[in-house]
């Protein structure tokens, strides 16, 4: 592939070689033309960035008005498809139900079946619920036993203190007695 280069100069463009003649020979002009041109220039920049501000300015309002819609579509959709799937999954659940009754009941063999499963769990939760209501029967009685031994061991004790008492009091009354009438006796 032959590469095109190229050796000899571009030609100069004949309106820019008159305009460095011209502003040579004006000379003391070229001050104020040139503040002029300074002053045209930072115009025409001024008015580019202007225009570009002004541009990307539309350009961000169209974008935020095109998300803004879309987040509003998003909601609306969202508010219709939400309903509508719980009524689907209301109906699901409905026509399964329905479903499972009819397969259920659908023959009297069937149906016995059923009633046979019912029946058994019955037994099986009044059978736990009678066990139940033994083991709290047989805990309370042995409570009840062990309350009343420990009230009649106490009673038993306090009785036979009493008895020890009453009859160490007679012992000494009887002792005391006898004592007192030795005592009149050698008195008199």
């Amino acid at each position: 592939m032959p590469t095109a280069a190229t050796t000899s100069p571009k030609p100069s463009k004949p309106r820019a070689k008159a305009s460095a003649k011209r502003t040579a020979s004006k000379g003391a002009k070229t001050s104020s033309t040139s503040a002029t041109q300074a002053k045209a220039t930072q115009a025409k920049a001024a008015r580019t960035r202007a225009i570009h501000q002004s541009e990307s300015a539309v350009k961000q309002a169209r974008t935020a008005t095109r998300d803004t819609a879309e987040v509003l579509g998003d909601y609306a959709e969202r508010a219709v498809l939400i309903p509508v799937g719980a009524a689907l999954l209301a109906r699901d659940r409905v026509v399964e139900g329905v479903t499972d009754t009819l397969s259920t009941y659908s023959s009297p063999s069937k149906t016995g079946a059923q009633l046979r499963r019912f029946e058994r769990r019955a037994t099986t939760a009044r059978s736990r619920f009678e066990r139940e209501v033994r083991k709290a029967r047989v805990r309370v009685e042995r409570e009840l036993r062990q309350r009343r031994r420990t009230i009649e061991s106490t009673v038993n004790g306090t009785v036979n203190d009493i008895e020890e008492r009453r009859e160490s009091i007679a012992k000494s009354g009887s002792e005391l007695a006898k004592e007192v009438q030795e005592r009149i006796l050698s008195l008199v």
